[in-house]
């Protein structure tokens, strides 16, 4: 069951906010207030995220230091399975064409490349709103020889001494738990073709290092173990891309949609959008409630005034209604300057650790956000999305 309904884009939103046990999302609230959520289900983030799929930059690749060839094959490698160009519905369309009135350019039209200017990029779901995961490329692996355990939970990797037969520790096994709480070990086979390739996300990936013994993924030293993760690390801590959002109601239908359109910006910003009730409604009430739920059962102060709460939960209750139709379109900041860290709580790798974002701690990136909800608010104002603007609509200021 609850691999049906996160296959499905109607239900995007309530596989986030399903916090029951057997769920696919695991959701958690960092130090300073950011509201979040960790996958737990075969595909990871893909299972759960909004789909949109879109190659690296040149520069990207270039500063990772992977080789440009082997990039371009892995593309083709991955396109083949789980990337599809999304149909360009009224919502989408509207504002990719208000990114380009408002002058997001050249408009690029739909590509994988990640360049200046509004695109429409690939998705992960198909025209039919099926998502295909990370779990799809299992289709390539050899039935013979690979084994997939699922309900399992790894508890550390297991590594040599310094010294202890090389000069490095590395990785030689990992232990992991069942369903049934036993407990089980398994080991590399002494070859060159051996190794533990870790990929638990942006979080789960340190986290992992941190109970086997390891620092900071970047201090990494171990030869036969590859590090996977969603976000760059950064220094001591973590690096991850603050997004801001405006929800608009419409006066006329939106098609259910997730992000397909991308205005990227000279300034360093992503704008996208996503449309349909579900996203806009259900995401929002379970964000209140459990936020609310996590203050009063951890008593740690808030970014977010009392005041500030209440007045959104007025304003949310105000304007849902069971035909309230609208979308958000949302901001990014690529490559923040801002970096924030990460520590275990205790050593229950089903945990959350202890994380603090720092978003906007550095003022370069403050100022990248409010130029990217200028440029939403340039969009909302346009001529391109005024189907979708309620009629009287005076249009907020971008100043």
């Amino acid at each position: 069951m609850v691999i049906l309904k996160i296959m499905n884009i109607a239900n995007f939103a309530n596989s986030l906010s399903d916090t029951s046990p057997n769920s696919a999302s695991q959701q958690f609230i960092s130090e300073d207030g950011v509201y979040n959520a960790r996958a737990r289900v075969l595909g990871g983030g893909s299972a759960l995220n909004a789909g949109f799929y879109t190659h690296a930059s040149d520069d990207y690749v270039k500063q990772a230091g992977w080789i440009p060839e082997f990039v371009e094959k892995s593309y083709e490698w991955v396109e083949s399975k789980v990337a599809f160009e999304p149909p360009m519905l009224e919502w989408q369309s509207a504002v990719r064409d208000g990114l380009v009135e408002v002058g997001v350019l050249p408009y690029n039209g739909f590509t994988y490349d990640h360049i200046y200017g509004t695109k429409v990029g690939g998705s992960i779901f198909d025209k039919y709103g099926h998502r295909h995961t990370a779990a799809d490329l299992l289709e390539y692996a050899e039935p013979r020889n690979i084994s997939v355990y699922l309900h399992a939970t790894v508890h550390k990797i297991l590594f040599t001494e310094t010294g202890k037969p090389w000069p490095r520790p590395r990785a030689y096994g990992v232990v992991f738990e069942d369903s049934l709480g036993l407990k089980h070990w398994a080991y590399l086979r002494k070859s060159s073709m051996n190794e533990i390739i870790l990929s638990a996300g942006a979080l789960g990936s340190p986290q992992l290092l941190m109970l086997s013994g390891i620092g900071p993924a970047n201090h990494l030293q171990a030869h036969s173990i590859s590090v996977v993760v969603d976000q760059p690390m950064v220094g001591q801590g973590m690096a991850d891309n603050p997004m801001n959002l405006l929800f608009i109601p419409s006066p006329n239908p939106v098609e259910v949609s997730l992000i397909q359109v991308v205005g990227i910006t000279k300034f360093n910003s992503y704008v996208e959008t996503a449309s349909g009730l579900s996203f806009a409604y259900s995401w929002a009430h379970n964000f209140i409630r459990e936020y609310e739920l996590h203050l009063n059962e951890t008593g740690q102060p808030s970014a977010v005034t009392a005041e500030a709460m209440s007045r959104a939960t007025e304003t949310l209750n105000s304007l849902v209604a069971e035909n309230l139709q609208g979308g958000v379109i949302l901001e990014k900041v690529i490559g923040p300057v801002s970096s924030g860290e990460l520590k275990l709580r205790n050593t229950n790798p089903d945990d959350n650790p202890s994380v603090r974002f720092n978003y906007f701690k550095e003022p370069e990136d403050l100022h990248r956000c409010v130029q990217g909800m200028r440029t939403i608010i340039e969009v909302v104002n346009s001529r391109a999305f005024s189907k979708f603007r309620y009629k009287g609509y005076a249009g907020a200021s971008s100043h």
